[in-house]
């Protein structure tokens, strides 16, 4: 059976514990940045090119770094210490949005830089979220753990309405090189927070080892792991199809006519949804089996995004927009939890850095696929393309379970055990 979710009287039971509220914190403040970066990166671009194929590319070089540089940065927060690494990842962001500022107000942004600076914030990125992911088991008891990776997800669709709204506001009045620099002060706000944290002192099980063997370990790990490489499979294959409306959205805006507030209002309505679907997880949990909650939310969101392609205005693609946001925190939430059920502590930073990697490997290759699509074809044949494909995959990938238990103790041993002798190995 699965674990049994929290009631909505104890969502919010994490926040009591001040080192968890402190580093939630933190990640509410880097998600804003990163939203924000995100609504304005993609706008640029439509501003400065027409081509399909180069905004959606935005969206692919953002999310490349977390599948390239996934497993390092995994593997550093399971050898380094914890928050001074999460601390330095928001500080490079800080540095990334200073440049970004920079180069908006001397006139010299261009499509390339453009690229190549979205690449080196996901860089930040990718150091990260494997970091956070790692620590938060540890700063509550595995009864608050669905309650807390909740509140995080909470976090992120949260700053999905409020960054984007911030950044419209802020792009109105003030111009796009402000949003930039108001990410590198939130960038900063979030590091100082880190620091200032009591976190746990990490006790690396793997210290004498180097980067590559210990790379190698969480590999072993996750081969030795039927539920976690289902979970893997999953999640890459929800995201091929599902980021497809993310990386075509502002030339969906574009049809309508919109300027830039009103596509920020319809990523608000994308996390407005979100934050609806967060208040009624906990019995959208109990309503059946994760492989359940999982297949349903694909089959809503397939309907969803066929919606928002074929809407006649903006007044009809604001709801579809919200119906997909909060189905994919339902299917993310319930993906991530399957993965952090098999994840001892030991291996925890590894495991969730290739989870991460599937997560973005499926986005980045969706956004180009999609984005190609939408070039030989039309923006809106590609949506349903992906809307149809995503369906026909779910059918297909149906007996792929993530409905896993945590690993007996004895597994865990025998799993950790493997993954050193993999690591001796090399």
């Amino acid at each position: 059976m699965p674990p049994t979710p929290p009631t909505s009287s104890s969502v919010l039971q994490p926040l009591r514990e001040p080192v968890f509220r402190m580093l939630w914190l933190a990640w509410l403040a880097g998600n804003m940045t990163m939203w924000m970066n995100d609504v304005s990166a993609s706008w640029l671009m439509a501003q400065l090119t027409e081509g399909p194929m180069m905004v959606a590319l935005v969206q692919a070089c953002a999310s490349l770094p977390l599948f390239l540089l996934g497993l390092p940065s995994g593997a550093l927060a399971d050898l380094l210490d914890r928050k001074r690494l999460y601390a330095f990842a928001q500080f490079w962001i800080a540095v990334v949005s200073t440049a970004m500022a920079v180069l908006v107000a001397l006139g010299g942004m261009t499509a390339p830089w453009l690229l190549v600076l979205s690449l080196a914030n996901g860089v930040g990125l990718a150091m990260r979220f494997p970091v956070f992911s790692a620590i938060v088991p540890t700063l509550v008891p595995r009864t608050q753990l669905p309650a807390a990776l909740t509140l995080n997800a909470l976090a992120i669709n949260v700053s999905r309405i409020a960054g984007p709204l911030l950044a419209g506001v802020v792009i109105a009045s003030l111009g796009m090189g402000a949003v930039f620099t108001l990410n590198a002060a939130l960038s900063l706000l979030s590091c100082v927070l880190i620091l200032n944290c009591r976190a746990p002192a990490h006790q690396p099980a793997v210290r004498r080892q180097g980067l590559m063997a210990t790379m190698r370990g969480g590999l072993a790990f996750v081969a030795q792991s039927p539920p976690m490489r289902n979970v893997l499979l999953r999640a890459f294959l929800f995201f091929v199809h599902a980021n497809g409306l993310l990386a075509l959205l502002p030339l969906v805006a574009k049809g309508h006519q919109a300027n830039a507030t009103t596509y920020t209002m319809l990523l608000a309505s994308m996390g407005a949804g979100a934050i609806a679907s967060a208040i009624a997880l906990p019995r959208v949990s109990d309503a059946g089996s994760r492989d359940r909650v999982v297949a349903v939310g694909i089959v809503l969101y397939a309907l969803a995004v066929c919606a928002a392609a074929l809407a006649p205005s903006l007044w009809l693609v604001a709801p579809a927009l919200a119906l997909s946001g909060g189905v994919w925190l339902c299917v993310v939430n319930t993906l991530t939890m399957s993965a952090q059920l098999v994840l001892p502590n030991g291996v925890r930073a590894r495991g969730i850095a290739i989870y991460q990697m599937a997560i973005m490997g499926g986005s980045a290759a969706g956004a180009a696929l999609w984005g190609q699509v939408a070039s030989q074809t039309s923006v809106q044949a590609a949506l349903i393309a992906s809307a149809a494909s995503s369906v026909a995959v779910q059918w297909l990938s149906r007996r792929v379970s993530v409905d896993a238990e945590a690993l007996p103790e004895h597994d865990v041993a025998t799993a950790t055990a493997a993954t050193t002798e993999a690591a001796e190995a090399g």
